[in-house]
């Protein structure tokens, strides 16, 4: 079954969508990953939260039971395209957006938290990256918005030693803005909304936009660049490797490595 975005308006002017796919983890599926451009497009409210229910806020990619003889296709479809569409329409978001993380946040979970305006975390939770324990390259936009929120020594310890982090160092480090009781998260997060909601629109959306084109100035590579980097990661998901380190992540074993 497919999972679920559940879209309700808690407070006045605030759009809380809620990512429900509770037998995977809150993984993300196309179902999911389309919701949310949907939801953002042409958004009618004054600030969006983004949560997940179930103790957990997503576990990343769902490319945990696509088939062997489709698996290189089918991953990189769902990347390239829902997540990458997902993503945009949170940058490009022209109100404030909130992720209220009351559970675990992993992989592409955390990108998509980190695509938020601002992150709450319930203490208790850990957040993380794993490509390198699943053999797959990150793509350089994603890496980007990583240097830009927590530097390079931070992205660096992130990506390449893969280990979790708790919701205190995802503080110290600026992954996320405030760290909160499980008990109360839900409650602050309306709170922090409300009050974004409340604030003068006209200057919410300019600043958002200016922020966005200072980032995006920033970012730019030489297009022979660019292109290389894409088809590094192309590679990695028609690789060995990344099939091993995703079966290997569900039987719960070490992976083992070919290097091709």
């Amino acid at each position: 079954m497919p999972g679920e975005l559940h879209v309700d308006r808690p407070a006045e002017g605030v759009l809380r969508l809620t990512i429900s796919n509770p037998a995977k983890r809150n993984a993300l599926d196309h179902a999911i990953l389309d919701a949310i451009a949907a939801a953002l497009r042409d958004v009618d409210a004054a600030c969006v939260i983004l949560t997940g229910e179930d103790g957990m806020f997503s576990s990343g990619y769902d490319i945990g039971d696509i088939p062997e003889d489709v698996f290189a296709d089918e991953a990189e479809k769902l990347v390239a395209h829902p997540f990458t569409g997902a993503l945009e329409a949170l940058d490009s978001c022209a109100v404030p957006t909130l992720a209220a993380l009351g559970g675990h946040t992993i992989g592409g979970g955390l990108e998509l938290a980190l695509a938020c305006d601002l992150r709450i975390a319930a203490d208790g939770i850990l957040l993380g990256m794993p490509p390198a324990k699943l053999g797959l390259v990150y793509s350089h936009t994603g890496l980007r918005r990583f240097v830009d929120a927590i530097g390079v020594p931070r992205t660096r310890e992130l990506f390449l030693l893969a280990r979790n982090v708790d919701a205190a160092t995802a503080l110290q480090w600026g992954l996320v803005n405030a760290v909160i009781g499980p008990a109360a998260l839900e409650e602050e997060a309306l709170e922090w909304a409300s009050e974004l909601a409340g604030n003068a629109p006209l200057s919410t959306r300019g600043n958002k936009r200016v922020l966005r084109e200072l980032l995006a100035a920033e970012g730019a590579l030489a297009p022979d660049v660019e292109a290389e980097l894409l088809e590094l990661r192309r590679a990695s998901f028609a690789s060995q490797d990344l099939r091993e380190g995703v079966t290997a992540f569900a039987q719960k074993r070490r992976p083992r490595w070919q290097g091709r």
